[in-house]
Formats: structure tokens, C-alpha cells, sequence
């Protein structure tokens, strides 16, 4: 589970912005909201969170921060030792375009707590660290700093880390994360730190939904395939039946490449696996293939397999602007979900960034899962919780926003279109 995300200096957000899935003392709506960490001095944490603010408040930067720490995490034990990363500070300011970019994630695997983060530029990595929770005290099981007078990276290696560790050391270049070398090189110690971040933390970015490849998978088991059924039933999508055949044709792919920081483009020729949907009426049945179908219901059969696998395994999923994939009721539905604790049986979570305000109504959230984020008068984007406003229980937290008594809405102006000055 997720406990908390700090990223400083990254795009819009200049100043430590600190996002925390920590449940407060409050006790409305623990049984479904909150879930059991086994951790004394953290007990609870929230089943899920929502992101509220204006257009280009920094939301999406965000959940971008968080995706870059994964990509980099991900992908910096293959780089060439020439390669540079494009991590993009805040601009705005020329003291901090030319510091380095921070990162850290503490989130529980196993009933162990770890912290872990690094700070860069596009040159290197400056710094990098790993504390690990045991038990209230916590183990250094590594950290790295450059030293500016010598120019080299000095390492501690804490005794809680087995392993070749010279090796790793001496294997990790300047623009490596340690943590993605050692792994390479098979730390079985460090392995579940590399792949929480790498699986068990899932991202569905503003830019589009993910591909139909999961959910078409899923389907071709009779279990998923009723898995999938049901979800799209439950969704208002009049199915009667799904089936899968085989056509020819061309695959577009696209990878991000850190380094470049451009989006790359494939094409390929291959066999491609369709979904069928019948469709049963009074007066006969149809069968329409996928692209035949309304785009909510497309948007829906791509989103039904990762969701179902997400809840089913306890990952974390992370869905900038939610409501421009659902319609309202869905995305209320979705967040229902991982409320519900027959269904989400693992600890799964849902982090979103949204503008939908209804969410925001009755007890669909408690007062600790709700944050704004707004751009102060530098252009820097500021993260903050509502519980920073101490509202009243019964208080209507959607009228109050919408009102502005917790900032993060946009300031309308009047449109002139007379043309004159």
C-alpha cells in the first residue's frame, strides 16, 4: 500500500510537495474507507484519494512526478554511460532550474514499511536512499551522495543489506539508480522495492487509456471472461456474450525514452486478437466487433481488465483526470469499489486527479482523502490537504470549493470580444 509520495523541483511543483494516504484519527466511514496497515504508529490508510484543482494547476505534473520516478527507476540500469535524462525543473526560478530534481516513495510490501528516493539533474544522480522499517526503527540498508571535491559517489552500505554489494557499487554508473543495478545484478533483498514501483504501481495518464491487450487476455479464460462481463453489466453495457477471434494488422506502439524525452513510434505487422460483443434484443441477436461499439463502451473493456486485476492483486492505481475517461455515476462507482471490501479483498487504492464535484457529495470521502493543488504567484504549483481547512462534519465540501473558500478554482474574468481596449 501507498503511504505517502514526495517530489520538489519537478515542472510547476518548485517546493516539497507532499502527498499522504495516512488516515487521521477521524473515525467516519473507517470500515469502508480506511484499511490496516499492522503499523503501531501508522494504523490506518485511506483506500483511496482525489486530486482537485483549476486547469493547469499542476495535477497532472502530479502524477507525471510519479510516473518519471518510475520510468527512471525502471530504465536507468540500461542506459549508455553518455546518456542524460530529461528531468524538466522549475523554470520559473533561477535558483532552483539548476538544482536537482527530488523523488521519494514510502509505501508497506509485506507488512515491511520502505522509504525510498533520490534526487537528480540530467547529468546524474546526486543522491539516493533506502530506509526500511523492520520494526519502529528503521535500517539504512543504503545511501548514496555525490562529493562534489572528489567527483565520485560515496556509498554506505548498510549491514541490513546482504549481497554482492561491492559489486553493485562498483557496477552502478553515475546516471544509475543502485537500487536498478543491484536487481539487475539479482538482489533478491531489494527485488520487492523494484517491483512495487515497477508493477505494483499502476499509472493511467491524462494522454489516453491503456490498450485493449490486458482486458482482451483476460476474456479468453471463462473466469475472466465473466470477470469482464459482469464489470461491463454492472456498467449499464446491455451485453449478452463475449468472444474473441483472430485478424491481421498493423500494431502502432509508443515508448517514452527518458533520455530524449520524445515519444517513439513503432509499427509492425501481426496477428491481432478481437473482441465480440452479441447483443440480445426481442427481435434477434448481433454480434459487433469492438471498433463497432460506442467509445464509452471501447473505454470501458480496456479499463475493465486492469481495474479487476488491480483490485484482485492490491496494486495502487493512479488515474489522472478520471472524469474525462467516465461518466460521473462510473467514476463514482469505480471509487465505490475500492470501498468495498468483498471486492477490493487486498488493499488495493485509487489515487485520481479530477474536476468532477459531485464525488464530493454525501459520504462517498472522508475529509483526509480529498487535496487540492493551486499555482501560487510564482507559478509554482501548491499541494495541500482540505483537512488543512478543519471543515465542519455535515459542511458541503463541493459547495464550499466551488465557492472557493479552499482555493484551487479558477479565477474568471470577463470576455471582451468588441475588440477594443
Amino acid at each position: 500500500m501507498l503511504l505517502e509520495f514526495r517530489v520538489k523541483n519537478y515542472k510547476s511543483i518548485r517546493d516539497e510537495a507532499i502527498f499522504s494516504l495516512v488516515a487521521s484519527k477521524d473515525k467516519s466511514l473507517q470500515q469502508t474507507n480506511t484499511m490496516e496497515t499492522g503499523i503501531r504508529s501508522i494504523p490506518f490508510v485511506t483506500c483511496s484519494a482525489a486530486v482537485y484543482g483549476a486547469n493547469a494547476s499542476g495535477k497532472s505534473n502530479l502524477i507525471n512526478a510519479l510516473g518519471y520516478m518510475r520510468a527512471v527507476v525502471a530504465e536507468s540500469a540500461a542506459l549508455q554511460a553518455e546518456q542524460t535524462f530529461n528531468v524538466k525543473p522549475f523554470l520559473f526560478d533561477p535558483e532552483t532550474k539548476d538544482e536537482p530534481t527530488e523523488f521519494e516513495i514510502t509505501f508497506v510490501k509485506d507488512g515491511i514499511r520502505y522509504q525510498y528516493g533520490f534526487s537528480m539533474t540530467a547529468e546524474r544522480i546526486m543522491e539516493e536512499w533506502l530506509l526500511v522499517y523492520k520494526t519502529a526503527k528503521p535500517q539504512n540498508w543504503f545511501s548514496r551522495y555525490y562529493e562534489v571535491e572528489s567527483g565520485k559517489d560515496v556509498f554506505e552500505l548498510g549491514s541490513g543489506l546482504r549481497g554482492q554489494k561491492t559489486a553493485w557499487r562498483d557496477s552502478t554508473r553515475k546516471n544509475s539508480l543502485f537500487l536498478s543495478i543491484a536487481v539487475q545484478l539479482n538482489s533478491e533483498q531489494l527485488l520487492p522495492v523494484y517491483s512495487w514501483i515497477i508493477q505494483d504501481l499502476v499509472i493511467f495518464g491524462a494522454q489516453g487509456i491503456p490498450s485493449n491487450d490486458f482486458t482482451i487476455q483476460m476474456v479468453q479464460s471463462e473466469q475472466g471472461k465473466l470477470d469482464v462481463k459482469g464489470f461491463l453489466i454492472s456498467a449499464d453495457i446491455s451485453i449478452d456474450d463475449i468472444s474473441v477471434i483472430q485478424k491481421k494488422g498493423i500494431r502502432q506502439s509508443l515508448h517514452y525514452n527518458t533520455t530524449t524525452g520524445k515519444s517513439e513510434t513503432n509499427f509492425e505487422e501481426k496477428e491481432f486478437m478481437i473482441p465480440q460483443f452479441k447483443h440480445t434484443t426481442e427481435k434477434g441477436d448481433a454480434i459487433l466487433e469492438l471498433h463497432e461499439e460506442s467509445l464509452g463502451t471501447q473505454r470501458l473493456f480496456a479499463l475493465s481488465g486492469p481495474i479487476l486485476d488491480i483490485l484482485k492483486t492490491g496494486k495502487v492505481l493512479i488515474f489522472d483526470e478520471l472524469d474525462s475517461s467516465l461518466h460521473a455515476l462510473l467514476a463514482r462507482r469505480l471509487v465505490e469499489l475500492f470501498h468495498t471490501s468483498e471486492i477490493n479483498h487486498h488493499g488495493a487504492q485509487l489515487v485520481f486527479t479530477t474536476h468532477d464535484t459531485a464525488l464530493l457529495r454525501g459520504d462517498l470521502l472522508r475529509r483526509d482523502q480529498v487535496w487540492f493543488i493551486e499555482k501560487n504567484s510564482q507559478q509554482s504549483s501548491v499541494l495541500y490537504p482540505l483537512t488543512d481547512f478543519s471543515p465542519r462534519k455535515g459542511e458541503s465540501i463541493e459547495k464550499g470549493y466551488l465557492i472557493g473558500r479552499y482555493g484551487a478554482v479558477p479565477f474568471l474574468g470577463d470576455l471582451d470580444l468588441t475588440g477594443t481596449e
